[in-house]
Protein backbone atom coordinates (compact mmCIF):
# COMPACT_ATOMS: atom_id res chain seq x y z
CA UNK A 1 0.00 0.00 0.00
CA UNK A 2 1.29 3.59 -0.71
CA UNK A 3 -0.16 6.97 -0.64
CA UNK A 4 -1.96 6.73 -3.18
CA UNK A 5 -3.18 2.83 -3.21
CA UNK A 6 -5.79 1.89 -0.54
CA UNK A 7 -5.33 -1.17 1.04
CA UNK A 8 -7.50 -3.83 -0.07
CA UNK A 9 -9.41 -5.56 2.48
CA UNK A 10 -12.36 -7.70 3.08
CA UNK A 11 -14.09 -7.50 6.67
CA UNK A 12 -15.15 -10.67 8.11
CA UNK A 13 -17.75 -9.85 11.06
CA UNK A 14 -20.12 -10.29 13.51
CA UNK A 15 -21.96 -7.57 14.06
CA UNK A 16 -22.40 -6.32 17.12
CA UNK A 17 -21.73 -2.77 18.24
CA UNK A 18 -18.17 -2.22 18.01
CA UNK A 19 -18.16 -4.55 15.02
CA UNK A 20 -19.90 -1.49 13.24
CA UNK A 21 -17.85 0.93 14.27
CA UNK A 22 -14.83 -0.71 13.05
CA UNK A 23 -17.17 -1.52 9.77
CA UNK A 24 -18.09 2.58 9.36
CA UNK A 25 -14.45 3.44 10.11
CA UNK A 26 -13.31 1.24 6.90
CA UNK A 27 -16.06 2.70 4.96
CA UNK A 28 -14.96 6.33 5.72
CA UNK A 29 -11.19 6.02 5.80
CA UNK A 30 -10.04 6.49 1.94
CA UNK A 31 -7.04 4.26 2.60
CA UNK A 32 -9.25 1.52 2.70
CA UNK A 33 -10.70 -0.32 -0.38
CA UNK A 34 -13.37 -2.70 0.82
CA UNK A 35 -14.30 -5.18 -1.60
CA UNK A 36 -17.16 -7.48 0.63
CA UNK A 37 -18.33 -7.86 4.13
CA UNK A 38 -19.02 -11.64 5.47
CA UNK A 39 -21.24 -12.24 7.91
CA UNK A 40 -20.32 -15.02 10.67
CA UNK A 41 -22.36 -15.78 14.11
CA UNK A 42 -20.89 -14.53 16.47
CA UNK A 43 -22.69 -12.11 18.91
CA UNK A 44 -26.23 -13.11 17.11
CA UNK A 45 -27.37 -15.34 15.09
CA UNK A 46 -26.16 -14.96 11.45
CA UNK A 47 -29.10 -13.56 9.52
CA UNK A 48 -29.42 -10.18 12.37
CA UNK A 49 -25.09 -10.21 11.20
CA UNK A 50 -25.87 -10.66 7.67
CA UNK A 51 -28.67 -8.10 7.89
CA UNK A 52 -26.92 -5.53 10.15
CA UNK A 53 -23.83 -5.65 7.30
CA UNK A 54 -26.36 -5.11 4.93
CA UNK A 55 -27.65 -1.93 6.92
CA UNK A 56 -24.18 -0.49 7.70
CA UNK A 57 -22.82 -0.43 3.97
CA UNK A 58 -26.61 1.12 3.04
CA UNK A 59 -25.99 3.48 5.72
CA UNK A 60 -22.90 4.98 4.46
CA UNK A 61 -24.57 4.76 0.96
CA UNK A 62 -22.35 1.75 -0.06
CA UNK A 63 -24.66 0.02 -2.81
CA UNK A 64 -21.29 -1.14 -4.85
CA UNK A 65 -19.85 -3.76 -2.15
CA UNK A 66 -20.89 -7.28 -2.02
CA UNK A 67 -21.97 -9.00 1.83
CA UNK A 68 -22.78 -12.43 1.75
CA UNK A 69 -24.12 -14.84 4.86
CA UNK A 70 -21.20 -17.16 6.69
CA UNK A 71 -21.26 -19.77 9.25
CA UNK A 72 -24.75 -20.04 11.28
CA UNK A 73 -22.30 -21.87 14.24
CA UNK A 74 -19.09 -22.95 15.33
CA UNK A 75 -17.06 -25.98 13.31
CA UNK A 76 -18.17 -27.82 16.79
CA UNK A 77 -20.21 -27.35 19.71
CA UNK A 78 -23.15 -24.92 20.67
CA UNK A 79 -23.34 -21.15 19.39
CA UNK A 80 -22.68 -18.63 22.30
CA UNK A 81 -25.77 -16.03 22.13
CA UNK A 82 -24.45 -12.20 23.30
CA UNK A 83 -27.79 -10.36 22.76
CA UNK A 84 -27.74 -8.86 26.65
CA UNK A 85 -24.60 -6.64 25.51
CA UNK A 86 -25.71 -6.00 21.60
CA UNK A 87 -29.63 -6.06 21.65
CA UNK A 88 -31.82 -7.95 20.14
CA UNK A 89 -30.96 -6.67 17.12
CA UNK A 90 -27.30 -6.03 17.44
CA UNK A 91 -27.41 -2.72 16.92
CA UNK A 92 -28.39 -1.88 20.96
CA UNK A 93 -31.79 -0.41 19.28
CA UNK A 94 -29.73 1.69 17.28
CA UNK A 95 -31.92 2.02 14.22
CA UNK A 96 -30.05 1.29 10.64
CA UNK A 97 -31.56 1.45 7.01
CA UNK A 98 -32.78 -1.28 5.23
CA UNK A 99 -29.62 -2.65 3.24
CA UNK A 100 -29.90 -1.29 -0.35
CA UNK A 101 -29.04 -5.04 -1.94
CA UNK A 102 -29.41 -8.34 -1.17
CA UNK A 103 -26.96 -10.67 -0.11
CA UNK A 104 -24.67 -12.65 -2.46
CA UNK A 105 -26.80 -15.99 -3.63
CA UNK A 106 -23.31 -17.47 -2.73
CA UNK A 107 -22.70 -18.41 1.00
CA UNK A 108 -19.12 -16.36 2.57
CA UNK A 109 -17.05 -19.31 1.70
CA UNK A 110 -17.51 -19.09 -2.08
CA UNK A 111 -17.75 -15.33 -2.01
CA UNK A 112 -14.06 -15.26 -0.32
CA UNK A 113 -12.98 -17.70 -2.44
CA UNK A 114 -14.30 -15.80 -6.02
CA UNK A 115 -12.75 -12.77 -4.82
CA UNK A 116 -9.07 -14.00 -3.57
CA UNK A 117 -8.92 -16.05 -7.23
CA UNK A 118 -9.68 -12.79 -8.57
CA UNK A 119 -7.25 -10.82 -6.93
CA UNK A 120 -3.42 -11.15 -7.17
CA UNK A 121 -1.58 -13.41 -4.80
CA UNK A 122 -1.45 -10.88 -1.72
CA UNK A 123 -3.49 -8.25 -2.75
CA UNK A 124 -6.48 -8.72 -0.40
CA UNK A 125 -6.01 -8.49 3.35
CA UNK A 126 -8.48 -9.82 6.02
CA UNK A 127 -9.95 -8.05 9.00
CA UNK A 128 -11.42 -10.50 10.76
CA UNK A 129 -14.04 -9.30 13.79
CA UNK A 130 -15.82 -12.34 14.95
CA UNK A 131 -15.00 -15.94 15.35
CA UNK A 132 -12.88 -17.10 12.65
CA UNK A 133 -15.78 -20.06 11.37
CA UNK A 134 -15.86 -18.48 7.90
CA UNK A 135 -11.82 -18.37 7.40
CA UNK A 136 -11.46 -21.91 8.77
CA UNK A 137 -14.41 -23.13 6.55
CA UNK A 138 -12.60 -21.11 3.33
CA UNK A 139 -9.41 -22.95 4.55
CA UNK A 140 -11.02 -26.29 4.68
CA UNK A 141 -12.69 -25.82 1.08
CA UNK A 142 -10.68 -23.92 -0.74
CA UNK A 143 -6.81 -23.95 0.53
CA UNK A 144 -5.81 -22.44 -2.86
CA UNK A 145 -7.69 -19.30 -2.43
CA UNK A 146 -7.45 -18.96 1.31
CA UNK A 147 -3.54 -19.79 0.85
CA UNK A 148 -4.14 -16.08 -1.38
CA UNK A 149 -4.90 -14.14 1.57
CA UNK A 150 -1.50 -11.28 2.38
CA UNK A 151 -2.81 -11.35 6.19
CA UNK A 152 -5.32 -12.05 8.84
CA UNK A 153 -5.28 -9.09 11.63
CA UNK A 154 -8.13 -10.65 13.97
CA UNK A 155 -9.55 -9.09 16.98
CA UNK A 156 -9.28 -12.18 19.71
CA UNK A 157 -8.10 -14.00 22.26
CA UNK A 158 -5.62 -12.67 26.12
CA UNK A 159 -2.59 -13.17 27.23
CA UNK A 160 -2.55 -11.73 30.48
CA UNK A 161 -6.25 -10.17 30.81
CA UNK A 162 -9.10 -12.14 32.16
CA UNK A 163 -10.84 -13.09 30.05
CA UNK A 164 -14.70 -11.76 29.26
CA UNK A 165 -16.02 -15.35 28.77
CA UNK A 166 -14.86 -17.07 32.21
CA UNK A 167 -11.09 -16.16 33.57
CA UNK A 168 -8.98 -17.52 30.59
CA UNK A 169 -11.18 -16.93 27.17
CA UNK A 170 -12.05 -14.05 24.78
CA UNK A 171 -15.30 -14.68 23.32
CA UNK A 172 -14.25 -14.64 19.69
CA UNK A 173 -11.83 -17.29 20.81
CA UNK A 174 -14.50 -18.68 23.12
CA UNK A 175 -17.21 -19.18 20.29
CA UNK A 176 -15.09 -21.39 17.91
CA UNK A 177 -11.73 -22.44 19.34
CA UNK A 178 -11.36 -25.08 16.37
CA UNK A 179 -11.67 -22.69 14.07
CA UNK A 180 -9.13 -20.62 15.58
CA UNK A 181 -6.58 -23.51 15.96
CA UNK A 182 -7.20 -24.19 12.65
CA UNK A 183 -6.57 -21.03 11.34
CA UNK A 184 -3.43 -20.35 14.05
CA UNK A 185 -1.62 -23.50 12.19
CA UNK A 186 -2.56 -22.14 8.37
CA UNK A 187 -0.31 -20.97 5.44
CA UNK A 188 -1.45 -17.20 6.39
CA UNK A 189 0.07 -14.74 8.58
CA UNK A 190 -2.11 -13.43 11.38
CA UNK A 191 -1.88 -10.60 13.68
CA UNK A 192 -3.64 -10.71 16.60
CA UNK A 193 -5.00 -8.26 18.70
CA UNK A 194 -6.23 -9.65 22.31
CA UNK A 195 -8.15 -8.32 25.69
CA UNK A 196 -4.74 -6.90 26.75
CA UNK A 197 -4.80 -3.69 23.94
CA UNK A 198 -8.22 -3.56 23.18
CA UNK A 199 -9.19 -2.81 26.44
CA UNK A 200 -7.02 0.05 26.46
CA UNK A 201 -8.78 1.80 24.00
CA UNK A 202 -11.85 3.58 25.29
CA UNK A 203 -14.34 6.21 24.82
CA UNK A 204 -15.85 8.26 27.56
CA UNK A 205 -19.37 9.99 27.01
CA UNK A 206 -17.27 13.56 26.91
CA UNK A 207 -15.31 11.71 23.74
CA UNK A 208 -18.81 11.04 21.86
CA UNK A 209 -19.83 14.21 22.37
CA UNK A 210 -16.38 14.87 20.31
CA UNK A 211 -17.27 12.60 18.10
CA UNK A 212 -20.99 13.47 17.35
CA UNK A 213 -19.91 17.25 16.95
CA UNK A 214 -18.22 16.40 13.62
CA UNK A 215 -21.73 15.47 12.47
CA UNK A 216 -20.55 13.10 9.58
CA UNK A 217 -22.90 9.62 9.21
CA UNK A 218 -19.99 7.53 10.59
CA UNK A 219 -19.34 10.13 13.04
CA UNK A 220 -23.10 10.54 14.50
CA UNK A 221 -24.08 7.18 13.84
CA UNK A 222 -20.99 5.31 15.88
CA UNK A 223 -21.67 7.59 18.68
CA UNK A 224 -25.02 6.40 19.01
CA UNK A 225 -24.24 2.88 18.86
CA UNK A 226 -21.02 3.01 21.32
CA UNK A 227 -23.56 5.26 23.38
CA UNK A 228 -25.81 2.13 23.57
CA UNK A 229 -22.76 0.68 25.23
CA UNK A 230 -23.50 2.28 28.11
CA UNK A 231 -27.22 0.97 28.08
CA UNK A 232 -27.01 -0.87 31.75
CA UNK A 233 -23.97 -0.15 31.95
CA UNK A 234 -24.21 3.83 33.33
CA UNK A 235 -22.00 3.08 36.04
CA UNK A 236 -18.96 2.77 33.99
CA UNK A 237 -17.24 5.64 33.09
CA UNK A 238 -15.92 4.35 30.18
CA UNK A 239 -16.12 1.43 27.25
CA UNK A 240 -13.96 -0.42 25.30
CA UNK A 241 -13.26 -0.26 21.59
CA UNK A 242 -12.61 -3.91 20.74
CA UNK A 243 -12.77 -4.27 17.67
CA UNK A 244 -11.80 -0.77 15.87
CA UNK A 245 -8.52 -2.28 16.83
CA UNK A 246 -8.17 -4.09 13.80
CA UNK A 247 -8.36 -1.30 10.85
CA UNK A 248 -6.05 0.75 13.10
CA UNK A 249 -3.64 -2.00 13.35
CA UNK A 250 -3.67 -2.41 9.21
CA UNK A 251 -3.34 1.56 8.56
CA UNK A 252 -1.73 2.91 11.85
CA UNK A 253 0.59 0.03 12.87
CA UNK A 254 3.09 2.76 14.28
CA UNK A 255 0.05 3.20 17.23
CA UNK A 256 0.87 -0.24 18.76
CA UNK A 257 3.38 -2.73 19.79
CA UNK A 258 3.44 -6.60 19.02
CA UNK A 259 5.46 -9.25 20.05
CA UNK A 260 6.16 -12.78 18.07
CA UNK A 261 4.75 -15.85 20.25
CA UNK A 262 3.71 -19.54 20.01
CA UNK A 263 0.27 -20.00 20.64
CA UNK A 264 -1.67 -23.05 20.65
CA UNK A 265 -5.57 -22.73 21.15
CA UNK A 266 -7.05 -24.55 24.07
CA UNK A 267 -10.51 -26.58 21.99
CA UNK A 268 -11.61 -28.91 25.24
CA UNK A 269 -10.40 -27.80 28.85
CA UNK A 270 -11.15 -23.91 28.83
CA UNK A 271 -12.20 -23.15 25.43
CA UNK A 272 -10.67 -20.56 23.82
CA UNK A 273 -7.59 -19.97 26.32
CA UNK A 274 -4.73 -19.17 24.19
CA UNK A 275 -1.74 -21.25 25.58
CA UNK A 276 2.14 -20.55 25.23
CA UNK A 277 3.90 -23.31 23.84
CA UNK A 278 6.68 -24.31 22.01
CA UNK A 279 5.08 -26.00 19.28
CA UNK A 280 2.14 -23.29 19.07
CA UNK A 281 1.89 -21.43 16.24
CA UNK A 282 3.93 -18.11 15.21
CA UNK A 283 1.78 -15.40 15.66
CA UNK A 284 2.11 -11.91 15.88
CA UNK A 285 0.59 -10.54 18.92
CA UNK A 286 -0.37 -6.84 20.11
CA UNK A 287 0.37 -6.12 23.67
CA UNK A 288 0.72 -2.39 23.59
CA UNK A 289 -1.23 0.50 22.37
CA UNK A 290 -1.17 4.24 22.20
CA UNK A 291 -4.61 4.38 23.09
CA UNK A 292 -4.81 8.52 22.98
CA UNK A 293 -3.42 8.81 19.50
CA UNK A 294 -5.62 5.57 19.00
CA UNK A 295 -8.41 7.29 19.69
CA UNK A 296 -8.09 10.42 18.23
CA UNK A 297 -6.95 8.24 15.05
CA UNK A 298 -10.36 6.83 15.07
CA UNK A 299 -12.78 9.76 15.65
CA UNK A 300 -10.74 11.35 12.81
CA UNK A 301 -11.38 8.61 10.28
CA UNK A 302 -15.19 8.50 11.29
CA UNK A 303 -15.03 12.42 10.89
CA UNK A 304 -14.09 12.32 7.41
CA UNK A 305 -16.44 13.78 4.86
CA UNK A 306 -16.93 12.29 1.78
Amino acid sequence: MTATTPMRVIIDTDPGLDDAVGILYALAEPRFAVEGVTAVAGNIGITTTTRNAGSLLAAMGRADVGYAAGAAGPLAGAAINEEAIHGADGMGGVTLPAPLRAPEAMDATAFLAARLMEAPTGALTLLALGPLTNLALLARQAPEAYARISRIIAMGGTIHERGNMGPYAEFNMAADPLAAQEVFVGPVPITLIPLDVTRRLRATPDDLDRLAASSTTAATLSADLIRAYFTGNTERSSRPLHDPCVMLMALEPALFGTDQMRLRVDCETHPGRLIPTEDGARIEVAMRIDAPKALDALWAGLSLKG
